[in-house]
């Protein structure tokens, strides 16, 4: 029970990548503080990690909206005290909105620029004073592959993940010298809702770009995530870990 007793928040927690985080923390003994916009599916996740023996606060909003970040934070700490550890996890690219970016309306520019990217700015800066004051935290952050290879028709993601590379190069330099550790995890193509509903051949062609020839599962993504936020990571920081099968290379 590596996290036995820890408070771990997490954006995005009700489905895909998200909730397999969740569910891989509360097996390993922490308390969750978890969030999103979707609160039937929240409050699943949630009574998953409550049939393990956990505490879990829940929180639901818009994170595109700085008050509802703030407020839910608060609640929060309220509720477990300052998390130990902290996975931004939220981000989306525009689905069905997906244009050339020549074509992109404004206002899907900036939805994905919000919660891709932004939001997980002001996540951290909502756990970074407490966690400094106590002298030790872990910050993951969840970027994407297409950070490092600029997938064709996701130009806006992909600078809104390239940007969380570089905010989490730059707070890793920050908060090093106070026992705290931030990284980002790059998943390739993985087998959520969103990728379960596109064509058939679409879907394909995303698994045969993959040297492994499979697309990566969420918990895939979660058994990083749990290394990175572990002692047995607390030499690293600053750093990207793909995890895609071989698709990009850092």
């Amino acid at each position: 029970m590596e996290f036995q007793d820890k408070a771990v928040a997490i954006t995005g927690a009700a489905h895909g990548i998200g909730r397999a985080i969740a569910l891989a923390f509360a097996a390993e003994g922490a308390d969750l503080a978890i969030f999103d916009i979707d609160a039937e599916a929240l409050e699943e996740t949630a009574g998953l990690a409550r049939a393990m023996g956990r505490k879990v606060h829940t929180g639901v909003g818009d994170f595109r909206k700085l008050e509802v970040i703030t407020a839910s934070f608060a609640a929060a700490r309220e509720a477990l005290g300052t998390p130990d550890v902290l996975i931004n996890n939220l981000g989306q690219t525009a689905r069905e909105q997906t244009t050339a970016f020549s074509e992109a309306p404004h206002d899907v520019l900036d939805f994905v620029l919000d919660i891709s990217l932004r939001a997980a700015v002001h996540c951290t800066r909502e756990v970074v004073g407490g966690m400094k004051a106590r002298g030790s935290g872990r910050i993951v952050s969840i970027s994407s592959d297409s950070a490092l290879n600029g997938d064709l028709g996701c130009v806006d993601y992909a600078a809104a993940k390239s940007g969380v590379l570089g905010f989490t190069r730059g707070l890793a330099r920050e908060i090093a010298p106070f026992g705290m550790t931030a990284n980002a995890v790059c998943p390739g193509p993985t087998n959520t809702r969103a990728m379960q509903r596109i064509p058939r051949d679409s879907f394909e062609r995303a698994r045969d770009a993959v040297p492994m020839k499979a697309i990566c599962d969420p918990e895939d993504i979660a058994h990083a995530v749990l290394f990175l936020a572990s002692d047995k990571a607390r030499y690293i920081t600053g750093q990207t870990l793909p995890v895609n099968g071989g698709r990009v290379f850092n």
